[in-house]
């Protein structure tokens, strides 16, 4: 049985900046929080803080959002802000890595 939808997004950029970070940020916010379905939504740079051996530190920006399920997360997928979203900023990303995992509750 599929439970929430956790998609966790880390994006590795060219120009790592602080507003450079800041800018991917914000477009994250501006254009990727609010979708249907959002039960939680986060956007934010590395916390450089936690530098433990555990930690993963490849990346300059976070995007965590927890949809209701799959149908809400494949509707976000396609949504024009979404879309707008990929086609602004892609062009700044080195890499984007994407973790999609259930709830298993």
């Amino acid at each position: 049985m599929q439970g929430a939808l956790a998609h966790a997004v880390y994006f590795t950029l060219h120009d790592s900046s602080p507003p450079n970070i800041a800018r991917l940020v914000k477009a994250c916010h501006d254009l990727l929080r609010g979708h249907a379905g959002e039960l939680f939504f986060a956007a934010g740079p590395l916390a450089a803080e936690f530098d433990r051996p555990v930690n993963v530190r490849d990346f300059h920006v976070a995007l965590v959002v927890v949809f209701t399920g799959m149908q809400a997360h494949d509707d976000y997928q396609v949504s024009p802000r979404h879309q707008r979203f990929v086609a602004e900023n892609k062009a700044g990303w080195a890499a984007v890595r994407v973790f999609d995992s259930y709830d298993a509750r």
